[in-house]
């Protein structure tokens, strides 16, 4: 039985519906140590017989056998891995690949076997040796003569081990010595005990094989034995052939990622910029919150829960009783609090300490001709932050701490702290139990000192002493607010809950705030508008993956023959999709590393004009930051390779291989 048996071979061209027959019938067996060359003039169908036999053309009738079974050309899968393990191509023109030097050239075909890194390495060097290429390596094809680029290409055609080569016109390009080496070279290789068979119009170079079989036509008109075929080596061992790997497609695509590095270099810093954009602005967003809450805990215990009373009766979200506080500042009778309504704050789960307190309105501080005006003064609590006082200490009774500002306006810039010690005046307007309006007044000594700034906070006194200033005034003693502190910051959140649930007479009592809900409110803001910026700022990101979308589609223009060369070696589909995505990946990971270096520089330079303004950090770029980023610049760039690398993988391998 023959190693390959071609029977009834039938294949035609159309033209709109016109039929232009090219093989009309061919019958054909050849056997393992052969060296067949198929003769004839051109457009006799010699080149379309050779692709049906390699396993690139797939529509035709007929049937093709090889080592007694028969190939199923419906099948892609089975044709691959036809080409991969048994075919080996040699052009006429060649067909290696540029940006790649000898080595890799030969690799490519190796890369689809089951040897391990080193074995292939050293067998391409072994097949260039054999060839007489062991001292040019290096180079690339541009740098060899014809007859050097044919002798790569019968190396690459070996380097798989298969049973078949296939040679067409191999000669074609030689001149008269390098013609005699490749012959003697293509003769050594059927004495090996494998099939090779050219395609020439040659009668020279036909002569030289072991069996001359004519196509004239369409048909076969000749079949001459020139001398026997070679003897087939018996126990010789195969190298086994698998489907290219992801990690050989993603090497190779890093290889053409470096030869067009100048090209692409732009592409990525275009990519970069628009990356760089969006991340600045994330950093400074979290920048931003982060020191909002730094100055809101540099004043307010986090631990503390600020409760008021809900005149509504109603239960609603923080926000909303915050806006409906606003309604009842010409009413504060109805924000007045009960000593039982305090006590039953006692009796919620993990509470550590309850003080009852006063927000007043406006005030005036004044020490002899000088006044000091200030608004929302409060009583002591540990709702306060312990580095809330700058100097001093926390008020007792008959004491009184104010603003730095306050005490400035007080006394002078340079001897306001000589003003620790001293007595002023405060007076304040507020209400009798009968809602008539009365100013209170009092005399009291100052004793510490607020943080000035964005940090700062309206004067305070402590609960007793604005108590007996209410009583000598003959004014309303009830508490218009409670400080709650919770033992732990985790179970503040779960005790505000609560505290907004307790009712009486079937109505809400409470309202309560606490910084997390203050922060997170101000942060959904800021979030929102980090998101416009980043959203603005990706704009340009669209640009970017248009950009690669267009040099994807100019790298499968250039790499069209590449394409071809990589199915006829036995590469899927996938493979060649996963070649083109893979570079683009390359291309957006690389953007994203200069995003993060520009970022990084950007920050810095950002962080120390902005600290010496406030005093902070305001871009801080995360990890998470940096993760999502590169996580984008992967998305966009794969999205950005998927309609090209669809349209290279759908390519017709015959028509890829006769690019230009």
């Amino acid at each position: 039985m023959a190693f390959l048996e071609l029977h009834d071979i039938h294949k035609s061209y159309y033209l709109g519906s016109e039929e232009f027959p090219v093989l009309k019938g061919i019958d054909l067996n050849l056997e393992r140590g052969e060296f067949v060359s198929i003769l004839g003039e051109s457009g006799g169908g010699k080149s379309t017989l050779m692709n049906i036999i390699g396993g690139l053309d797939r529509n035709f009738d007929g049937a093709v056998i090889v080592d007694g079974k028969k190939l199923d050309h419906s099948k892609e899968k089975q044709l691959d891995n036809y080409r991969r393990s048994t075919i080996g191509y040699i052009y006429q023109s060649y067909n290696l690949i540029s940006h790649l030097n000898i080595v890799d050239n030969i690799l490519v075909s190796l890369d689809m076997t089951k040897l391990s890194n080193a074995e292939r390495k050293q067998r391409a060097i072994d097949l260039l040796t054999q060839v007489g290429l062991g001292d040019q390596l290096k180079k690339h094809p541009n740098q060899l003569s014809g007859g050097q680029k044919q002798r790569v290409a019968i190396a690459r055609a070996l380097a798989s081990d298969p049973d078949i080569i296939i040679a067409d016109e191999p000669t074609g390009a030689l001149d008269s010595q390098n013609t005699k080496e490749v012959l003697e070279i293509l003769e050594k290789i059927a004495a090996e005990g494998r099939l090779v068979i050219t395609v020439t119009h040659s009668q020279d170079v036909a002569n030289y094989g072991t069996r001359i079989v004519h196509l004239a036509d369409g048909k076969l008109d000749g079949d001459t034995r020139l001398k026997p075929a070679f003897p087939i080596p018996s126990n010789t061992e195969k190298i086994e052939s698998k489907p290219l790997s992801a990690g050989a497609s993603y090497n190779n695509a890093f290889k053409h990622l470096k030869y067009n590095f100048w090209r692409n270099s732009l592409i990525m810093i275009g990519t970069a910029i628009g990356l760089f954009a969006v991340l600045l602005f994330s950093g400074l967003g979290n920048g931003v919150s982060a020191f909002i809450q730094n100055q809101i805990n540099s004043m307010v215990n986090p631990n503390s829960v600020t409760v008021m009373k809900n005149p509504s009766g109603k239960k609603m979200s923080t926000a909303a009783f915050q806006a409906s506080m606003s309604k009842f500042a010409s009413q504060p009778q109805k924000m007045l609090v009960k000593d039982s309504e305090v006590a039953k704050l006692r009796d919620i789960k993990n509470v550590d300490k309850v003080e009852p307190g006063y927000q007043l309105s406006t005030y005036t501080l004044s020490r002899g001709r000088k006044n000091s005006n200030g608004n929302g003064l409060q009583t002591w609590s540990k709702a306060f932050a312990t580095n809330t006082i700058q100097t001093g200490h926390k008020p007792g009774n008959n004491e009184i701490v104010i603003s730095k500002n306050e005490a400035i306006s007080l006394s002078s810039g340079k001897n306001y702290k000589n003003l620790i010690g001293k007595k002023i005046k405060l007076s304040l307007p507020w209400i009798t139990s009968k809602n008539h309006p009365v100013q209170v007044k009092g005399t009291l000594k100052v004793v510490g000192f607020t943080k000035g700034g964005s940090a700062s906070i309206p004067a305070a006194t402590n609960f007793s002493t604005m108590k007996q200033l209410l009583k000598d005034a003959k004014a309303e003693t009830k508490a218009n607010y409670i400080s709650v502190n919770i033992k732990k910051s985790t179970q503040v959140k779960q005790a505000a809950k609560d505290i907004k649930n307790i009712k009486s007479d079937g109505k809400y009592t409470f309202g309560s705030i606490t910084v997390g809900e203050i922060l997170d409110t101000v942060n959904q803001y800021v979030q929102i508008a980090t998101i416009l910026l980043a959203a603005i700022a990706g704009i340009s990101l669209i640009v970017s993956a248009l950009m690669i979308i267009v040099t994807m589609y100019m790298s499968v223009s250039e790499r069209t023959k590449e394409i071809g060369i990589l199915r006829a070696l036995g590469a899927r589909k996938k493979d060649i999709r996963r070649l083109f995505t893979a570079e683009s990946v390359f291309i957006g990971l690389f953007s994203a590393a200069i995003a993060l270096v520009i970022a990084w520089g950007a920050a810095i330079g950002l962080n120390n004009v902005l600290y010496g303004i406030v005093k902070y950090n305001m871009v801080q770029i995360t990890p998470t930051n940096i993760i999502v980023t590169v996580i984008i610049a992967l998305i966009i760039s794969f999205i950005a390779a998927l309609m090209p690398s669809r349209r290279a993988s759908r390519l017709n391998p015959i028509d890829a291989l006769a690019a230009d």
